[in-house]
């Protein structure tokens, strides 16, 4: 069908792209990839995406949706495989979607991911004197080295969050919702997460089937379970449970906390009350029914106390790579006062504090620097101080009331990048070097060519995969002050 409809519209001078209509297929051959993870291929100079097709594949695809130039095609079939394609090992990755690049070899992967931050770099930040080496020749002008890559991308993730709803027969399910939609992908064992997860979602559907306790409709605003937050401590083993509840009051919490006890290593219970209409996953309230309230895990030597509403990196053994990434970056001799911006809970912070003579932190979220300083006292660590509010705000007050000019300046954003304020701060305050941490590389890309416009360049990139089989990349690069 799809070829004599190509046929029909060559001969007519028409393009094939350009009037192929909606559930119409084709084939391609993909050539690209997309920073999403799609594939890229092309009909008479027309581009589709297509998900879950890896550079090489051809493929067989029906049209969804058509622009001026590019479209968005639906894998149907693959023709001829790609010598990087391999099989999903989970049964709903193309359902689900949160794993982007399941059907692409890990090493391929690694590639897709290193060279969208080179591109992005080059491209949008316009760093020019970026060239890649096998590792650092001591000259550090440009550097890019390669990427950190897990040893087994599997099983890494210490977070998870699933949803609750029923099936169209009214049955409870719990599993991941699937790309751009609320609706449930029935699934308890994600095979990023730990194994834990499918026994405490069977405890739980299982104790609500039992007392007739009924999961969260959106539509209606009723029923009472919304999600489950589960977290474990890698290093400690200590296991995190924290239901997420339409409701003020859990009922047979006792009975619950019974059944959860029996799995190895539960060491918290507790409940989050969010009777919102919203998208936002965890209240505000949390109510404790066992245990502390948080699990213990830790970081290379540093240790780190983990509430259900703490920020902490969900893949603890690639962080601690990036983490001695940042800390090699950073140069740092015993001597120098550092400031970390958007410090969260201080997990770089307490980190850089083991060879610094001053870390101070800044963080906006009150209940991020109260964990803070509990970890920090934790560690036995008081050349530490941390403090609430905008970086934009707070560096330049304490400069102007102390005179403490920073030797360094680490940053680790959220996936937007920095506050402009607090880019041009960091010019004005002027340190020897900045460490910018980043898991998204076109805002990176975006705040490096202000720092360089600001009197900086790039020395050091490096990539750390913290997150396999999806499209995400964490990103440590070294700047330094030119001479003035």
């Amino acid at each position: 069908m799809c070829k004599i409809l190509e046929v029909i519209l060559k001969k007519e001078g028409k393009k094939f792209g350009m009037d192929i209509k909606k559930n119409d297929r084709f084939r391609t051959t993909i050539e690209d990839m997309s920073d999403q993870g799609a594939g890229i291929g092309k009909t008479d100079g027309y581009t589709w995406f297509i998900k879950d097709t890896v550079v090489g594949d051809v493929v067989e695809a029906s049209a969804m949706k058509m622009k001026k130039s590019y479209g968005y095609g639906r894998l149907i079939k693959v023709v001829e495989p790609s010598k990087a394609r391999v099989e999903p090992r989970c049964p709903v990755a193309r359902q689900c979607g949160g794993c982007q690049l399941q059907a692409m070899s890990y090493e391929e992967q690694l590639k897709f991911k290193e060279n969208k931050v080179y591109n992005n770099l080059v491209r949008i930040g316009k760093i020019e004197n970026l060239r890649r080496v096998e590792k650092g020749d001591g000259n550090g002008d440009g550097e890019f080295l390669p990427i950190i890559g897990m040893e087994n991308p599997w099983r890494y993730r210490n977070k998870a969050q699933f949803p609750f709803g029923t099936d169209k027969d009214g049955k409870i399910v719990t599993g991941f919702f699937a790309g751009r939609t609320h609706a449930i992908i029935p699934h308890e064992d994600c095979l990023l997460g730990v194994e834990e997860n499918g026994e405490i979602l069977g405890i739980l559907k299982s104790f609500m089937e039992q007392f007739g306790i009924r999961p969260y409709e959106e539509e209606t605003h009723r029923g009472l379970v919304r999600h489950v937050l589960i977290r474990k401590g890698f290093y400690t083993g200590e296991l995190m449970v924290c239901l997420v509840i339409n409701g003020r009051k859990l009922p047979k919490a006792e009975e619950l906390v019974e059944r959860l006890k029996a799995v190895k290593g539960m060491a918290s219970i507790s409940y989050s009350v969010n009777t919102e209409r919203t998208n936002v996953i965890m209240g505000e309230e949390i109510v404790h029914v066992y245990g502390p309230g948080f699990i213990m895990d830790r970081i290379g030597d540093v240790k780190y106390r983990i509430s259900p509403l703490s920020f902490y990196q969900v893949n603890p053994v690639q962080t601690e790579k990036l983490y001695e990434t940042a800390l090699e970056f950073a140069e740092l001799t015993g001597d120098e006062v550092v400031w970390d911006l958007y410090c969260g809970i201080g997990t770089i912070s307490l980190f850089l504090a083991q060879r610094a003579r001053k870390v101070y932190g800044v963080e906006i979220i009150p209940q991020a620097i109260e964990d803070a300083r509990e970890n920090g006292a934790l560690n036995g660590m008081d050349n530490v101080e941390f403090f609430v509010g905008k970086a934009e705000e707070v560096l330049p007050q304490w400069y102007e009331r102390n005179g403490e000019r920073a030797d360094v300046i680490v940053v680790d954003p959220p996936r937007k990048g920095c506050d402009e304020r607090c880019l041009e701060t960091i010019v004005r305050m002027g340190p020897k070097r900045v460490v910018y941490v980043s898991c998204d590389s076109a805002t990176l890309a975006r705040d490096l060519r202000y720092l360089c416009d600001g009197g900086y360049e790039v020395r050091k990139v490096r990539c750390c995969d913290m997150f396999g089989f999806t499209v995400h990349c964490e990103t440590a690069v070294l700047l330094t002050r030119k001479a003035w």
